[in-house]
């Protein structure tokens, strides 16, 4: 079972935080460990499997990042640990990117960032809007996963300010 089927919502790139939510208080109040305190061992680990895959998916859904990631992987277009080859064009202007970081405040090279991102998203939101399970087409999902990686490689340099 995946995390959509789980929650009882439909295979999105941006999932309703409503129905997420309402749905995860149904599931816990359902699986959630405490319940089962007076049960059977068998099924005091069965709820608490249960329980924590609720709970990873949760984490997964709310993120909107880990959410594109985790519908690329059950479309086996995106595999852990891949090395993801970006264009040289976007390569070059985060080596221009990273030698700011050096000679600029923090707070300058991260309004660069935002506008960077917020190019990258717009290239692809007709995509996460419009996303339809088995419409939506491997190009535009491949469009989506470079989107990924760029944006992975940002938070990298984000990371690197803040660390």
């Amino acid at each position: 079972m995946n995390y959509f089927e789980l929650f009882d919502i439909p295979v999105s790139l941006r999932v309703d935080k409503a129905s997420l939510s309402k749905k995860y208080f149904e599931l816990q109040k359902k699986y959630h460990p405490d319940f089962y305190t007076q049960s059977g061992e068998e099924e005091k680990s069965d709820a608490l499997e249960k329980s924590s895959f609720i709970n990873k998916a949760l984490k997964t859904l709310q993120n909107p990042d880990e959410t594109i990631k985790y519908v690329l992987q059950q479309k086996e277009l995106l595999e852990e640990e891949e090395k993801y080859a970006l264009p040289p064009d976007f390569l070059m202007e985060m080596l221009e990117l990273n030698e700011s970081v050096m000679e600029e405040e923090p707070a300058t090279v991260r309004q660069k960032i935002d506008v960077i991102e917020a190019e990258l998203y717009a290239e692809i939101q007709p995509i996460i809007d419009n996303y339809k399970e088995g419409i939506t087409t491997t190009g535009d999902l491949l469009k989506v996963k470079e989107y990924y990686y760029k944006k992975k490689y940002l938070q990298r340099i984000l990371d690197r300010i803040d660390g």
